[in-house]
C-alpha cells in the first residue's frame, strides 16, 4: 500500500469513527455492519430499533461480533423521554421527580439501576442526563427534562446521575451545553437564542455542567442554541468560542463531546448537515449525532465524505479530524473495561427494580382531599408531544387507574377540547382530569378551570411542569408523565 493510499485510508476511517448513525429495524442491517467493519465506531438506537430486552440484547450482540468495542448510545433519560420502554412507558421518573425528591443518594441509584439494565442489553453510550437549568417555564422542550429551575439543585442530582449511570458502566453524556433551560423555541423546529448576558450564565446555566465534569462525566453533548455573550453569529454545536474556548480551555474538559441530533431544524435547516458537521468538528466536536430522522447508509456516506472532502480542501484541518476520531475511540476503549469491571448482571447494593415507583411515589405533592372515588371518568387534556419525547409512548394514568378500580372509564381530549366536550363525555361520574404543563396551554388551562368551577369534586392530576395554581378537591402533582408517575398517582386516588 503507497503512503498516499494508507493516509486515505486513515482519514476515511476518522470521518467514520466521528459518526453516530442510526437505522431502521430491529436488526442491524448489512450496510450498517459493513460500515462498522470499515472503521464506524458508534451506532445510535432510537425507539423504532427496540421491542423487548431480549431482542435489544440480541442485536447489540451482533454490532459487537463485528467491533467488540462499538459504542452504542441510546437517548434513555427515563421519565418521559424513553427508547427502552417506548411501547409501554418508564420504570424510571424523569429528572424533575427526583428533583422534586431532592435527595441526591435516590437519583443516584436511580440512575445506576437504569444503568444497569441498559447495560444488560448492551447499551454503553447514554445520551443523559439533561442539566438544563429550566429557568423559562414556557420551555417547550426541556421542561420535566430538567431537575428543576434551582441551579444548585440541578448541579447536585446532574453529578449525582452521572456517577450512578457510570458505576454501571454506561459513559453518561451530559446535555445540552451551555444550557438549554431559557428558552421558548423547541431546536427540533427552529434556532432558539438566549440573551443571558455572562454573568447570569455563568451563575445558572454553567454550573450544572462543571458538577458534571467534576464528576467525571464522559461525554457532553451541545445545544443547536445561539447564545450571543458567548457568540453572536454561531450556535453551540458550530461554535470554536463555545465549545474549543469555553468547555474544553475554560472548563477544562477533556472527555467526549457529542453534538445534538444534526438532523434538527437548528442546524440541517440553517447550514445543512453536512456543512454543519464539518463546522461542528472544526468547532471542536468529537462526534456526530445523526439518525434520528435520517437512518441510512446514503446519509452516512453522505457525512463521511463532506468530512474528507474538508480535509482535503483545507477546511478542516486533519489533525482536528483525528484527534477527535481519537477521543471517540478512547471512550470506546473504556465502555469496554467499564462493562468488564461493571459486571451488570444483578442489581447493585443499594438498587433495586421497584426503585423507580418508590421514586416516582416520594415525588407527588399533595394539595387537598378527596373521597373514596367510585368508577371516574378519566378525562386525559393531550397536548402535542414534542418531538424529544414522541407521541408513541403512552402516558396518564387512566390504564393504572382502571387496573385498579373497577369502572373506571376514560378518554382523551385533544388541543382545544373544552370543560363542555369533558363533562358530555364523563356524565356523572367523578371526573379525574389529568393535564400536562397547563401553564403553557391556555385552551388546557380554560378548560380545567371550567370544569372544577362546574364540578368542584374534580380531582386533578398535572403530569408536567406545575406551575399553575392547584385546583380541584384533590391535586396531585405527579412532575412527570412517565408510567410509574401514573401509577404513583392511581395508587393514591384509589386509596391504596
Amino acid at each position: 500500500m503507497t503512503l498516499l493510499a494508507h493516509g486515505a485510508d486513515t482519514l476515511t476511517r476518522d470521518a467514520l469513527a466521528v459518526l453516530q448513525p442510526g437505522f431502521e429495524g430491529t436488526t442491524a442491517p448489512a450496510w450498517l455492519l459493513r460500515q462498522v467493519g470499515e472503521g464506524l465506531t458508534a451506532v445510535g438506537l432510537f425507539g423504532r430499533n427496540i421491542t423487548s430486552p431480549g431482542q435489544l440484547a440480541a442485536l447489540t450482540a451482533q454490532l459487537r461480533a463485528e467491533r467488540d468495542d462499538v459504542l452504542v448510545a441510546i437517548d434513555e433519560e427515563g421519565g418521559d423521554v424513553t427508547r427502552l420502554e417506548v411501547r409501554g412507558g418508564s420504570s424510571f421518573p424523569g429528572n424533575l421527580a427526583l428533583g422534586a425528591v431532592d435527595d441526591t443518594a435516590l437519583t443516584r441509584d436511580v440512575a445506576r439501576e437504569l444503568g444497569r439494565r441498559l447495560a444488560e442489553c448492551g447499551v454503553n453510550l447514554n445520551w443523559a442526563p439533561s442539566a438544563d437549568v429550566n429557568s423559562n417555564p414556557d420551555n417547550p422542550v426541556i421542561g420535566v427534562r430538567s431537575f428543576g429551575a434551582d441551579t444548585r439543585l440541578a448541579a447536585r442530582h446532574t453529578a449525582a446521575y452521572v456517577e450512578g449511570l457510570q458505576a454501571a458502566g454506561v459513559a453518561a453524556c451530559t446535555k445540552h451545553f451551555p444550557g438549554h433551560g431559557d428558552t421558548n423555541v423547541d431546536s427540533h423546529h427552529a434556532l432558539p437564542r438566549i440573551d443571558a448576558d455572562l454573568d447570569t450564565l455563568a451563575a445558572r446555566e454553567l454550573v450544572p455542567f462543571k458538577a458534571a465534569i467534576a464528576a467525571g462525566t464522559k461525554a457532553v453533548m451541545s445545544a443547536h442554541i445561539l447564545v450571543p455573550a458567548l457568540d453572536p453569529t454561531r450556535p453551540a454545536t458550530l461554535s470554536p468560542q463555545i465549545l474549543t474556548g469555553l468547555l474544553r480551555k475554560e472548563l477544562g474538559y477533556e472527555g467526549l463531546i457529542v453534538t445534538d441530533g444534526m438532523e434538527m431544524n437548528a442546524i440541517a435547516g440553517t447550514y445543512g448537515i453536512e456543512r454543519g458537521s464539518v463546522l461542528a468538528i472544526a468547532a471542536g466536536a468529537d462526534a456526530i449525532c445523526v439518525g434520528g430522522g435520517l437512518a441510512d447508509e446514503a446519509t452516512v456516506l453522505r457525512l463521511r465524505d463532506a468530512l474528507v472532502a474538508a480535509v482535503r480542501e483545507g477546511a478542516l484541518p486533519a489533525e482536528r479530524l483525528a484527534d477527535a476520531a481519537a477521543r471517540v475511540r478512547e471512550l470506546a476503549s473504556w465502555t469496554r473495561q467499564a462493562r468488564a469491571a461493571a459486571a451488570p448482571g444483578a442489581p447493585q447494593e443499594g438498587s433495586a427494580p421497584g426503585i423507580g415507583l418508590a421514586a416516582a411515589r416520594r415525588a407527588l405533592v399533595i394539595t387537598g382531599t378527596a373521597g373514596p372515588v367510585t368508577a371516574p371518568y378519566v378525562a386525559t387534556l393531550a397536548p402535542v408531544a414534542n418531538i424529544a419525547v414522541g407521541d408513541e409512548t403512552p402516558w396518564g394514568l387512566a390504564a393504572e387507574l382502571a387496573a385498579l378500580v373497577p369502572g373506571t372509564a376514560s378518554g382523551v381530549f385533544p388541543e382545544g377540547a373544552t370543560a363542555a366536550d369533558v363533562l358530555a363525555a364523563a356524565g356523572e361520574r367523578t371526573v379525574v382530569m389529568v393535564v400536562r404543563d397547563a401553564h403553557r396551554h391556555p385552551w388546557m388551562a380554560a378548560a380545567l378551570e371550567e370544569l372544577v368551577e362546574a364540578r368542584p369534586e374534580t380531582v386533578v392530576v398535572e403530569m408536567g411542569v406545575p406551575r399553575a395554581e392547584p385546583r380541584g378537591a384533590l391535586h396531585i402533582a405527579t412532575h412527570g408523565a412517565s408510567r410509574v408517575c401514573g401509577r404513583a398517582a392511581a395508587e393514591l386516588i384509589a386509596g391504596i
